[in-house]
């Protein structure tokens, strides 16, 4: 038979370990979409999300000087197709935000900006990074 002493020390070490445990465990990062940066940046850029286009395409941000491109690092090369584009459409000059998701990413914001550069393009870029 268990004493009630041995019952009461278990239970108070069952009630001290659970808190603990969950300080321990550790948390899963949030990942955070391309909207998410989207909507923060272009709020702080005083743009327009998503604006529409005459021809139906939809321009991540718009503002009073810019029509801007959002895109992880990843798909830098797809941004400067985008970006040109949604400027023609719109009369505004070109721009790419880049997202960053880790330090090793950097890689692409080197290769957006060096092809911008070589080949005169009219864009301006943007990084965040989300790391």
């Amino acid at each position: 038979m268990i004493s009630r002493r041995s019952l009461s020390v278990f239970l108070c070490l069952v009630l001290l370990a659970v808190p603990v445990s969950g300080v321990l465990a550790k948390k899963k990062p949030v990942k955070k979409s391309e909207k998410y940066y989207q909507v923060a940046w272009c709020k702080d850029a005083k743009g327009q999300v998503e604006v529409v286009l005459p021809d139906k395409t939809r321009c991540d941000c718009l503002t009073a000087t810019h029509a801007i491109e959002f895109d992880f690092g990843s798909k830098w090369a797809e941004s400067i197709g985008q970006s040109l584009y949604y400027g023609l459409q719109t009369g505004k000059r070109p721009g790419v935000v880049l997202i960053l998701k880790k330090q090793k990413d950097y890689k692409y914001w080197l290769r957006l900006n060096s092809t911008i550069q070589h080949y005169k393009l009219p864009i301006d870029t943007w990084m965040i990074k989300g790391f």
